[in-house]
């Protein structure tokens, strides 16, 4: 069976391809190789916008990654837990919130740093929590006048 030089040039470039979009695909989804992380726990009244895989940002940067997320059936909370980098210390009495990247732009996770000089622990919780804001709600109370029936 012979092979001709361009079906050979041809088959390494669509492997190159394939390669090349499994490199991409797995990195646009946040799967990281080596390097140490730590978990923290924060329990949020309301996530919407996120989910496993949303970035966690410290000061626009990427620090970390929401890995899990349940719905706690007692306080009604989306319990969550995110990983953040190792040798990145968070001080105790910084505050996670929901954030957007503008109107049309999706969530992630903010860590609004405080100044503590103690830092949270692996698997410690952050407890100074703030959801997200919907939006639509918000266009809706500034279309009828800031008065709301609820």
């Amino acid at each position: 069976m012979t092979h001709s030089t361009t079906e050979v040039i041809v088959g390494g470039g669509v492997l190159a391809a394939a390669l090349a979009f499994g490199f991409y695909a797995i990195q646009s989804a946040g799967f990281e190789f080596g390097g140490a992380d730590y978990p923290l726990r924060a329990s949020f009244r309301s996530l919407e916008g996120v989910s496993v895989g949303t970035d966690v940002r410290l000061a626009g940067v990427k620090v970390g990654t929401v890995t899990d997320i349940a719905l706690n059936r007692e306080t009604f909370r989306a319990d969550t837990v995110v990983s953040i980098q190792d040798g990145i210390a968070i001080p105790d009495d910084s505050a996670i919130i929901v954030a957007s990247e503008g109107l049309l732009g999706g969530n992630y996770i903010e860590i609004s740093p405080g100044g503590s000089p103690f830092n949270y622990e692996s698997g410690d919780e952050i407890l100074d929590t703030q959801g997200a804001v919907s939006l639509l709600s918000l266009l809706l109370k500034y279309v009828g006048g800031g008065s709301s029936s609820e």
